[in-house]
């Protein structure tokens, strides 16, 4: 009975670990935001993309893998567009193609997150 009990034990453990590593992979505004930091320049002014602004696009992409992390990603970014008036929208549009990253949605304003798959 015992050697059951701590096989039942054993199980409830690893779920809590593999359920636990879920719930933190989800992704976070701040790490939007940390993310999309080294690019400030570019989205202001245009020009040349930072190397380090692509590497931020590019984890930010990686990072994004479900659907909720997309449609937060998307928030997030209409979040930070709207707080800094001096971002323009052509450059955004832009902005993960210069990086060769291909995003499921257009970086915009007007973009539904919602519909973001």
């Amino acid at each position: 009975m015992a050697m059951k009990m701590m096989k039942v034990f054993c199980v409830m453990v690893v779920c809590m670990v593999v359920s636990s590593s879920y719930a933190e992979a989800a992704l976070t505004c701040s790490d939007v935001s940390n993310k999309i930091s080294p690019c400030t320049s570019f989205l202001k002014q245009g020009g040349e993309v930072p190397a380090d602004c692509c590497t931020g696009v590019k984890g930010l992409n990686d990072a994004a893998k479900t659907t909720p992390d997309r449609q937060t990603a998307c928030n997030c970014l209409k979040t930070s567009f709207k707080s800094n008036k001096d971002f323009k929208s052509d450059n955004a549009a832009v902005l993960p193609s210069k990086c060769g990253v291909n995003i499921p949605y257009k970086i915009s304003l007007e973009t539904d997150c919602n519909k973001v798959k």
